[in-house]
């Protein structure tokens, strides 16, 4: 080989990392980017979208960590001020305060914002509960990083492509390690676009999905003043109200007398509607009878109630 010359072929320094190192020694290698940091110094993942609640796996797990510590370290960046940003393990973190304990297990990596997003979403899909407000906010970031990784979009024929194709794409990417399909992504993404007070609504399952995306579409002075009807009539609009109130909107015509129109028109599903939570409810039947019997207890439990309020009144007479 000529003097000067370099060679056409290179070993990446990576490479070369694994060839002269045992597992070992990687294993040590790893083991030194996990420690114990003070909770003071651990700052959240930047408008973090899912919620820690102080819930019974909350206190399983405050209990966990009491008996055997952290297992999983959390994963954390460290910041320019020598402060660390939590990645994944904020519901480990709020454990480790409930314990007493001040410092929390954590493995220190070295990730850009982009990555660092899609590593906190995909490190919460475990959850056992996860609220549609969750899942929207969540899908939204993890799509804007996805974008931004891909970098800008292309031309064709000397035309920019359209910001929706490279949108879409990702959508796919997403879906198709995802249990939702690319429709319902979309359809949560949309979700976003909706006034607090309605996203609250569907969280609490009072407004269903397809509903809620045609909501989405309208401007936030038309929700707002559904809002104010839903508060008014105590009911909230069906998918054909709230196809028909998009449809309008799309026109020109929803009006706030519009809105209340459509809204005040009588449901055939929420006449007499009367909603029971399950969990408070079930806790008062008897084990022993079977979930497809709890409507017929309960009906003839409230008989007996009644009849011995009418025993009651009777003798107070």
């Amino acid at each position: 080989m000529p003097t000067g010359k370099k060679s056409d072929f290179t070993l990446p320094t990576t490479a070369l990392d694994d060839l002269f190192s045992t597992q070992e020694m990687r294993d040590d290698a790893k083991l030194s980017k996990i420690r114990d940091i003070p909770l003071s110094e651990i700052d959240p993942f930047p408008d973090h979208p899912f919620q820690v609640r102080d819930d019974e796996d909350m206190l399983q797990l405050v209990e966990s960590i009491k008996e055997r510590g952290v297992i999983t370290p959390a994963t954390v960046t460290q910041k320019e001020d020598g402060r660390y940003e939590l990645v994944s393990g904020h519901r480990r973190k709020r454990a480790c305060e409930l314990a007493g304990m001040d410092t929390l297990r954590c493995e220190v990596v070295d990730l850009s914002r982009d990555e660092a997003t899609i590593l906190m979403v995909e490190s919460n899909y475990q959850r056992t509960q996860i609220l549609p407000s969750e899942k929207a906010h969540a899908y939204k970031m993890r799509l804007e990083a996805m974008k931004r990784q891909a970098g800008r979009p292309g031309k064709e024929n000397g035309v920019p492509l359209g910001h929706d194709s490279l949108v879409g794409k990702s959508r796919e990417i997403l879906a198709s390690n995802s249990a939702d399909s690319n429709t319902q992504i979309q359809r949560y993404v949309r979700l976003n676009e909706l006034v607090p007070e309605l996203l609250e609504y569907v969280d609490e399952g009072r407004i269903k999905m397809r509903p809620a995306v045609e909501l989405s579409y309208l401007s936030e002075e038309c929700q707002r003043d559904i809002v104010d009807e839903i508060d008014l009539n105590e009911s909230t609009p069906s998918h054909d109200q709230t196809i028909r109130m998009r449809k309008f909107y799309d026109e020109g015509k929803l009006t706030t007398e519009a809105i209340q129109a459509i809204m005040s028109e009588e449901k055939p599903n929420q006449r007499e509607r009367i909603v029971l939570r399950g969990d408070k409810v079930r806790q008062l039947i008897p084990k022993s009878v079977p979930l497809n019997q709890t409507e017929d207890f309960v009906c003839k439990a409230l008989e007996h109630y009644n009849k011995f309020l009418k025993s009651r009144a009777d003798r107070s007479r």
